[in-house]
C-alpha cells in the first residue's frame, strides 16, 4: 500500500482520488480524545509560541479566519496538511498555493487557514489542541484534505489533492463560491 502511495504521481486520475498519499489508518475515534493517527510522534510539545503558517498569507487561527470571512463574504479553506512531511501535501503547495494565480484569487475570495500536523516544526499546544479538534469535527481520515465553508461556517465543500495546477483548484473553488 504504502509503495502504491507514493509512486502514484504518474498514475493519479485527477479528483477521482479524494484523499491522495497521506493517509492513515482510519479507526474508532473516541469525541473525548484526540485521534492518535493524526498525531505526530516526534513533533515537539510543550512549546509556547504560535505556530507560523508554513505558507505566505496564511493564517493558524480557526476563529480569525471564520470572523474575517463573515466580515469580507469571503470562503474559509481549511489546509489540513502535513507540512513538513507529507509529500502530496508538499506537492500541492508547489503546484497550486505558491502559484500567483492561485495568490490572486484567494486574495480576492478565500480566507486561508493551514491547519498543520508537522513531525518536526514547533507548534503551540493551543494551535495543536484546536487542529486536533478540528481534525475530529471534519472527520479527516488523510493529507491533504480541503475543507472549504461559508462565512457562517457550514462547510460547502471538501477535497484533496487535484492534478492540473491552480486553474483545476480555482474552478472546483468557483463551483463552490457560485453553488
Amino acid at each position: 500500500m504504502n509503495l502504491f502511495r507514493f509512486s502514484l504521481r504518474g498514475a493519479l486520475l485527477g479528483t477521482a482520488l479524494v484523499f491522495a498519499g497521506c493517509d492513515q489508518p482510519a479507526e474508532t475515534r473516541d469525541s473525548s480524545s484526540a485521534p492518535s493517527d493524526l498525531t505526530p510522534s516526534s513533533a515537539p510539545t510543550g512549546t509556547t509560541a504560535q505556530a507560523s503558517p508554513s505558507k505566505a498569507g496564511w493564517i493558524t487561527s480557526y476563529e480569525q479566519g471564520q470572523q474575517e470571512a463573515k466580515a469580507n463574504n469571503k470562503l474559509v479553506l481549511l489546509d489540513f496538511t502535513g507540512s513538513d512531511w507529507c509529500g502530496w501535501c508538499i506537492l500541492l503547495d508547489r503546484e497550486v498555493f505558491s502559484k500567483p494565480q492561485f495568490k490572486e484569487y484567494a486574495s480576492k475570495n478565500l480566507v486561508l487557514v493551514e491547519l498543520d500536523f508537522p513531525k518536526t516544526k514547533p507548534m503551540s499546544d493551543e494551535i495543536r489542541r484546536q487542529n486536533l479538534r478540528l481534525a475530529q469535527q471534519y472527520q479527516i481520515q488523510g493529507f491533504p484534505t480541503i475543507i472549504v465553508l461559508n462565512g457562517d461556517g457550514q462547510m460547502v465543500g471538501a477535497f484533496g489533492y487535484m492534478q492540473g495546477g491552480p486553474a483545476v483548484f480555482i474552478a472546483a473553488l468557483e463551483k463552490l463560491r457560485k453553488g
